[in-house]
């Protein structure tokens, strides 16, 4: 049986790899369905399974009023300011593009918000791993597009606005992790990410009917196997497995430490998209994963163990 840091080690690499093949998921779904509700949809039958399944198992507890405010918080910066502008930016800027920006923003923008709300003290080596994990990820900037971007520039500064919503997603991203953490003390982490995802796709989807061209037309479900394949992929893997897993990490090792995988996704990307569409490895990604894998090294070394936390599910 796996010891408590063990448990932790391999919860973040089944995180990283699942994470790091989400984008293509992301991308080939927004090119058929509207980026809003193509999110909404996912997280509410995310948030839906599991609730489910937290009461099906134990895992569901009374919410107390006094968290209503954080939980709701925690919903909007985690769910919709950070899927929301996310999804909506990859309309406009290449994936490769779009993941490089986000995940070198991430690790920064977690430290950043543990510091201020005094969830995480200073640490020398932390900031060193998280300065050489972005350094590795800035070596993967593409130089020019090696795809098209997904859609041209339908109004003016499209590009610009669009990975201007991407970088905002790693904070509103960074800022909602930290505040999750006190609730993971004291409710299960099943339950947090199932309230989470669940009132923050709702908020999405009020958002796409209200606001999306072609949203009610799509809700008719005529997206395309692809499409569907996708959401599928990005619910079971994306959101039930990979999102609880990140609030189990979350509350064991802090903030900044479960956002080192930021460093090792664009390696199981690189790999999968070598695997997959016999796409070629530069010098250059060589020696980014080097480098990225020697920070996510650092900050994951000397993590506390798991079974210090006060509820485990």
């Amino acid at each position: 049986m796996p010891t408590g840091a063990n448990k932790n080690q391999l919860r973040f690499l089944m995180l990283c790899i699942i994470w790091g093949s989400t984008w293509i998921g992301t991308k080939a779904g927004i090119q058929a369905v509207p980026p809003l509700l193509f999110a909404g949809t996912r997280f509410i039958a995310a948030g839906v399974l599991l609730l489910l399944y937290g009461w099906a198992n134990g895992n569901i507890s009374g919410l107390k009023l006094r968290d209503g405010i954080r939980f709701t918080a925690v919903s909007m910066l985690m769910i919709t300011l950070c899927y929301g502008p996310l999804f909506w930016g990859m309309q406009f800027i290449n994936s490769g593009t779009a993941a490089v920006l986000e995940m070198s923003l991430t690790p920064i923008a977690l430290l950043v918000f543990a510091l201020l709300l005094s969830e995480e003290t200073l640490d020398g080596r932390r900031i060193f791993a998280i300065a050489l994990g972005v350094s590795g990820l800035f070596l993967f900037w593409p130089e020019s597009p090696q795809e098209a971007s997904p859609s041209p520039d339908i109004f003016p500064g499209a590009s610009l606005w669009g990975g201007l919503a991407v970088a905002s997603a790693a904070f509103t991203y960074g800022y909602g992790s930290v505040l999750a953490r006190p609730l993971l003390r004291t409710y299960p982490a099943l339950f947090v990410a199932g309230v989470t995802t669940l009132v923050g796709g709702i908020a999405l989807f009020a958002a796409a009917l209200a606001f999306e061209a072609g949203a009610v037309s799509a809700l008719s479900g005529d997206w395309g196997i692809v499409a569907w394949l996708s959401w599928f992929f990005l619910v079971i893997f994306g959101s039930l497995i990979g999102y609880t897993t990140f609030m189990r990490l979350l509350r064991d090792i802090g903030a900044s430490r479960a956002g080192s995988y930021a460093f090792v996704s664009p390696v199981i990307a690189i790999a999968l998209g070598a695997a997959v569409f016999a796409e070629q490895i530069t010098v250059m990604d060589v020696i980014g994963i080097i480098v990225m894998l020697r920070g996510a090294y650092l900050a994951m070394s000397g993590a506390p163990a798991a079974g210090h936390a006060a509820r485990l599910n």
